[in-house]
């Protein structure tokens, strides 16, 4: 994708496999409802509508390209429960593959009796959407680019750079960081970069998602991991019970993300969501069948 544009043949291939195996479950289980979505891959790419027609004709399955501006709006959907309504400001972020998302919600909005209730629901947090933009950059297009299993601090700082080329004109027009000062703020990140940060942080002998999903952190001790883990090889990354292999030359391209935010929007506190857009949409559908309650806790 990063160097031709075009998702290659090969890995078409290996998802039209992996999805004939989702269509013989949805089939098998006699599914009478879902929603089926691509993301950023099938946006950016200039056959990414000829590989959703031929994943219709083969597996039957008819997969729908996301809109920024909607995958945005169920990554919140799927996040609500978590966002602390105390606060002023919120800034919810997925890294994903091949982009990014990033969703301000300004709770100031809400309503004066309800500003203080420490749980917002789902239509409340998509009310509060300030602003969002997706970045053409998330673990794998940043690690294509600059590399992702030798790592030197200098290629690190490098791909900080690069995000936060990615953000400033985001902030350029929001001006979010002049909106912040003297307000209580905090970060929501929903993706495989902060939850293995949180992971790591935790001691955790292996990953476990009810350890982790909800769990708050500072952000220095996530800016913490992100430089232990710099100082790491590949296979020390890879012994990381929370990394593995499949994620050891990715998981640094994710931290320089996360470091752009934290430097552009500096805040005290992070809170890791083990949750996101295959949650919002199920919140989503349940709400179209009027099924879905708010959870209070």
């Amino acid at each position: 994708m990063t160097h031709s544009g075009a998702l290659s043949q090969a890995a078409m291939d290996r998802t039209i496999d992996a999805l004939r195996v989702c269509s013989h479950k949805i089939q098998r289980n006699n599914v009478r409802k879902s929603r089926l979505v691509a993301t950023e891959a099938c946006r950016a790419a200039h056959n990414g509508q000829e590989f959703l027609d031929r994943a219709r004709r083969e597996t039957g399955l008819d997969i729908e390209i996301l809109t920024c501006e909607m995958e945005a709006s169920l990554a919140v959907s799927g996040c609500a429960t978590l966002i602390d309504g105390r606060s002023d400001y919120v800034l919810v972020f997925d890294i994903g593959g091949g982009s990014s998302e990033l969703i301000w919600l300004d709770l100031t909005k809400r309503r004066p009796q309800n500003h203080a209730r420490p749980i917002l629901d789902r239509p409340e947090a998509q009310a509060c959407m300030s602003a969002w933009t997706s970045l053409p950059v998330g673990v794998v297009t940043l690690a294509e680019r600059f590399g992702g299993r030798d790592v030197t601090p200098d290629v690190f700082e490098q791909m900080v750079d690069w995000v936060t080329g990615l953000l400033q004109p985001f902030e350029d027009e929001h001006a979010f960081k002049t909106k912040l000062e003297g307000r209580s703020a905090h970060l929501l990140g929903t993706s495989g970069t902060v939850t293995t940060v949180a992971g790591i942080q935790l001691g955790l002998p292996r990953y476990d998602r009810n350890k982790v999903d909800g769990t708050w952190m500072r952000v220095a001790d996530a800016h913490d991991v992100t430089y232990s883990l710099l100082n790491r090889s590949y296979e020390a990354r890879i012994a990381e019970p929370c990394i593995g292999h499949d994620r050891a030359d990715l998981v640094l391209a994710g931290c320089a993300i996360l470091e752009a935010l934290i430097r552009m929007w500096p805040c005290e506190r992070l809170r890791v969501a083990d949750r996101g857009l295959r949650e919002g949409i199920l919140a989503t559908l349940m709400s179209e069948d009027g099924v879905y309650r708010s959870r209070r806790r």
